[in-house]
Formats: C-alpha cells, structure tokens, sequence
C-alpha cells in the first residue's frame, strides 16, 4: 500500500515580503539559508537516497505556487509510489489538482484536503523503502 513516508517540505507563503520572512527565521530559529533563499534540512535516519532530505522555503505574496488553495503554507509529503497514490486518491474522491510532473530528483502531484488546502506528494528519487 502506499504510504506517506516522511515530510518533503515546508512552503509558507508570505503576506508581506517572502525573503524578509526567511531571514527571520534565520535570525530566531537558525534556520540555516542556502543560496536559493531557502532551507535544507536533512534526517540522516531516512532510508530514501537523499537520506530524507527536507526543503523549506517562502514564497512572495503574489505567488501562484498554492493555488487554487487560499492559504498561506503548503506541507509536500514524501510519498512512495505516487502514481498509484493518486489514482487511488482519485477514486476514493479525493480532488487530484493538475497532472504529476517527473523532474530528474522526483515525481510530484497535488491534492486538495476538506479544507481546502493544497498539498504537494513528492516521490523523492531513488526512494528505498
């Protein structure tokens, strides 16, 4: 059965100014920034290749990035065997939003919860569970 396996990422959206609202939690959390404005945080106990592996990010007030959800943060669960999640997903009436995307470090989908918030899967590659 497929599973959720671990947290892929944590995504807030700004209300105000996206890399501002980084820096703070550099400032207060130590948080760590890379180049790219976000986060790495990495869980060596993971059994997946990139040894669970965790990006955190903002994202600007005019971001599209959660639509069609209204909310502010996005969770991207790491999953295994996402195509067969989401048709499972689809016929249990879950909303499917869009179509999964492969990308050379993994295979993304989306989801609406009751709420509707958006959430991202995420199939790290490699996964070895």
């Amino acid at each position: 059965m497929a599973k959720v396996t671990g947290i892929g990422g944590v995504f807030i959206k700004s209300k105000n100014d996206g890399p501002a609202l980084a820096k703070w939690y550099q400032k207060h959390l130590g948080i760590k920034l890379e180049d790219f404005g976000g986060a790495i945080l990495n869980w060596p106990e993971d059994k997946a290749e990139d040894k669970g592996m965790t990006v955190w990010t903002t994202a600007d007030t005019a971001s599209q990035w959660f639509s069609p959800s209204e909310s502010s943060f996005m969770i991207n669960y790491r999953v295994e065997n996402l195509e067969k999640l989401l048709k499972v997903l689809a016929e249990e009436g879950v909303e499917v939003v869009g179509e999964m995307q492969v990308y050379s470090y993994g295979k993304f989908g989306w989801i609406m919860d009751p709420e509707g918030n958006k959430i991202e899967l995420w199939e790290p590659l490699g996964e070895k569970l």
